[in-house]
């Protein structure tokens, strides 16, 4: 796969309190989240070496109505939890992105209320205008919306790339399920110093599989 930076964005996936953090609604319900935590860490230097590059800069927020009325199936049925303990409601702490995010002036931050950052958001209409054909991926979770994202991705043609230590989930075993269903069939996987030495250089290929 060929890697340029002329029309890339970084895209990061939901690195938020409630995902990432001790505090959050997931902490709250007794999962691990260090995998999380750790994936924001390394996700925000890959979003540096992105800003250093003048790459645009994509964050996404898992953020839903006070009713839930926009959570369909997933509030109702998959993970009734969630609504049940207040998680993730728009403009509460838990919504919100990481406090050691600094947003850029350019940066874009949106709403999802769905695993695919694609379905029923702005994502894909900035792409295009921004004629962006290449994203690099990194967020939370690896097996959800990570991935989810990544395969919506891979059939709208965008060349993707994940860049696998700024990924974290709450389990190892679907944490690297994901990376290698991912990488089989929907994108390249990049370690961390790849990622962000192809960005330096403006471009690089790599083997294909």
């Amino acid at each position: 796969m060929h890697f340029s930076t002329q029309h890339a964005a970084i895209l990061a996936i939901d690195l938020q309190r409630a995902f990432c953090c001790d505090d959050g609604s997931v902490a709250a319900q007794g999962r691990d989240v260090s995998s999380c935590r750790t994936a924001a860490d390394k996700c925000l230097e890959l979003v540096a070496a992105g800003h250093a590059a003048n790459l645009p800069v994509i964050y996404t927020r898992m953020c839903y109505r006070h009713d839930y009325a926009d959570g369909g199936l997933l509030m109702r049925e998959l993970r009734p939890t969630l609504s049940r303990i207040g998680a993730l409601r728009d403009g509460t702490p838990d919504a919100e992105l990481v406090p050691e995010i600094e947003l850029a002036v350019e940066d874009t931050v949106i709403g999802k209320q769905r695993y695919s950052a694609f379905y029923g958001t702005s994502l894909e209409p900035l792409l295009r205008s921004l004629k962006i054909d290449t994203l690099i991926v990194g967020g939370v979770t690896t097996s959800m919306c990570v991935e989810t994202t990544v395969r919506d991705a891979a059939q709208r043609d965008y060349r993707t790339f994940v860049v696998e230590e700024t990924c974290g989930d709450f389990a190892a075993d679907r944490h690297q399920a994901s990376l290698a269903a991912m990488s089989f069939g929907f994108a390249g996987l990049l370690s961390l110093d790849e990622a962000c030495a192809a960005i330096a250089a403006g471009g690089q290929d790599f083997p294909d599989r």
